[in-house]
């Protein structure tokens, strides 16, 4: 089957989980609206980075027009997608779904934390192509917005166009801390893992001698495998994961059945 060379016919869903006036999310809609002219943004209405894949299960989701097909959401990322899906895009649901651009990295255990990567499962859950996208940048840094947007159009196309898509599985994506121009390329790599201990507490004393506590991030260096994103990034690479919803131990799973085996 030939790979699509005209994109123009996808319905595509914009999200998020850094806010409707994001940046990135500005960038990420400007770069789908030239691929389609059917672009539907829907996302939180304030930041929600670190939501993970939750729903709000206590408290009624709230929605405010913004403009045509633009919608802020009070909600998670994921309740902005069954939003989208259940009540706005009525007349047929959207082909690619594209969350993002995020302001930071969504790395190896970032992905278990991250609102960007949730929404993306949550499309995937719903059999839409789900790419999620994100902007690594120095913590006290700035962001090096014009690299994800030189490089994000590329491979979002690429991506569009591949015919065939596994059911259960997404596209994470990671543009590297570095100018357009000193990218080194695309990588298709795995999921890697940081050593233990990037996020921690750090309790402080208000001024009524009351504690409260932060999380705070603190990436430790080092487990950086050949062949995973945290590699890649650090080449100055962008980093293409695909992750898959099905997260069984297989291989354990084969021990299990023996070990419990009467």
């Amino acid at each position: 089957m030939p790979a699509e060379s005209d994109l123009s016919h996808h319905r595509i869903l914009v999200t998020n989980d850094d806010g409707i006036h994001a940046r990135g999310l500005k960038i990420l809609e400007a770069i789908a609206r030239g691929l389609s002219d059917d672009v539907w943004v829907v996302a939180p209405d304030h930041e929600r980075s670190g939501a993970g894949h939750s729903i709000s299960m206590n408290v009624p989701i709230r929605l405010r027009q913004l403009g045509e097909k633009r919608y802020a959401v009070v909600g998670t990322p994921t309740d902005c997608v069954l939003m989208a899906i259940y009540e706005l895009m009525t007349e047929g649901p959207p082909t690619v779904l594209l969350s993002g651009i995020n302001r930071g990295a969504n790395l190896a255990e970032d992905m278990t934390y991250s609102g960007t990567v949730a929404a993306a499962m949550e499309g995937t859950l719903l059999g839409i192509r789900s790419i999620a996208l994100s902007q690594v940048f120095a913590m006290g840094g700035e962001a090096l917005w014009a690299t994800a947007e030189t490089h994000a159009p590329g491979v979002i196309r690429t991506l569009m166009r591949l015919p065939d898509w596994p059911a259960g599985t997404l596209v994470n994506v990671n543009f590297p801390d570095a100018p357009p121009e000193a990218v080194s390329g695309a990588r298709i790599t795995s999921q890697g893992q940081r050593p233990p201990g990037s996020f921690t507490i750090d309790g402080r004393i208000d001024t009524r001698d009351v504690p409260y506590f932060w999380v705070e991030i603190s990436y430790k260096e080092g487990e950086k495998h050949n062949g995973t994103d945290l590699h890649a990034i650090h080449d100055n690479a962008v980093s293409v994961t695909p992750i898959q919803l099905d997260m069984t131990d297989h291989v354990w799973r084969g021990r299990l059945t023996e070990a419990f085996a009467p």
